[in-house]
Formats: structure tokens, sequence, C-alpha cells
């Protein structure tokens, strides 16, 4: 743990509650891709299976239950108490031409190939690409909300943290886990053009809109 990896964790802490208050404020799930947040839930639910078998600290244990807790409520909100909300007619990324790629790249190319390891790194490369569909959708209609750019902002803010604690990790302690900081800098490559346009527009106050 240091100081870049607690922020990272925060930020994204963050952006998840951030979401939820928007959700449970408004009352409403418009200009959300329910298709991400199940791909987000997805993540969690195969990355921290760890969560019954192996513990690390308090801190981790409290973490990864958030997370899981947060995100499949986000579903459930999403896609069940305020359905009639939902956007679905321009939330309509193929999810197969994400999970199917993903999946059999965690096969081919992980630490061990073991179901754990697997899955673990399925659900690493798996978040590398799950803000596509918000992003898609957000392409669609031309506009984001300020509280849905914030929610992405904090998320990418939350990636880029940890590549630094990569760095710092690997200058300080030596150690580096290559498919996960392959897979943090694609999915923080994804947010650049937002990153641009939330700085010189929505901190000004401005509508952000993004080019179809």
């Amino acid at each position: 743990m240091n100081i870049f990896r607690l922020t990272g964790d925060l930020s994204h802490l963050a952006a998840i509650l951030a979401l939820l208050w928007k959700i449970w404020k408004s009352r409403s799930v418009a200009g959300l891709s329910g298709k991400s947040q199940l791909l987000f839930a997805l993540v969690f639910a195969t990355r921290y299976l760890d969560l019954f078998t192996t513990f690390i600290s308090v801190y981790n244990s409290v973490m990864k239950c958030i997370y899981l807790i947060c995100s499949w409520g986000t579903v459930y909100l999403m896609y069940l108490k305020f359905k009639a909300t939902y956007d679905s007619n321009h939330d309509t990324f193929r999810l197969e031409f994400l999970l199917i790629p993903v999946a059999g790249l965690a096969c081919l190319v992980n630490h061990e190939f073991t179901i754990m390891e697997v899955l673990w790194t399925f659900s690493i490369y798996l978040e590398s690409v799950a803000i596509l569909p918000q992003l898609f959708m957000i392409s669609k209609t031309g506009e984001a909300e300020s509280i849905t750019s914030h929610y992405l902002f904090l998320l990418g803010l939350y990636r880029a943290l940890y590549i630094v604690n990569w760095v710092y990790r690997y200058y300080f302690e030596g150690f580096y886990d290559f498919i996960a900081i392959v897979a943090g800098c694609v999915q923080t490559a994804l947010y650049c053009d937002f990153f641009y346009l939330y700085i010189t527009k929505v901190l000004k106050g401005k509508s952000l809109k993004l080019p179809a």
C-alpha cells in the first residue's frame, strides 16, 4: 500500500458512490449504460472470489465487499427498481464483442492456468474495456450529464493513479505485473479524449458533448 494506491482506491470508491447518489437522488438511470454497469459487476464478481479463501487485511476485505455490493446494487437499480428510466434504445453496444475476446485472451495469456487465476485475469482484461458501452452510449446521444461526467472522470483518475502506483512499486519494491499494467494502460487510454473534454468544458460549467 502506498499513497497512489490509496488515492486510486478512494477515487474508485468516490466514482461508485457518486453514481449511486445520482441514481437515488434523481430516481432515474437516464444517460447511464446498464451494460457497462453489468460488466463492472462481473469484473468484481470474478476478481474477488478469493474473498472466501484468502485474507489479506481488513481494509482489503472491506473494500472488496463494498465494490461487490455497490456494483450489483447499481445493476439492480438500473434493471429493476428504475427500469422505466433506462434508455435501452441508446445502450446498444454488443457485449459479446468484448466478452468473447476477453475470455479467450484470459485463457491464453495468464500467470497460471487455474480457475482462480484465469478468472482473475479475465476480470483485469474485462475492466480495461468495460467502460466502452458507456462511452458508446454517450457518443450516440452526443451529450453526458455533469454527474455522469464526474463519474467517468473519477474512474479514469483511479486508473491513472494505479499506473503511478505500479511505477512506484517497480522503483521501490522491484515488483510489477505485466498483465495488470498493460490492461490498465489500455483502460486509461480510453479515457484520454474524455479527460480533455472534461477539463476544458465540464469544469468550466459547460455541457459535455462528445463527437458522434
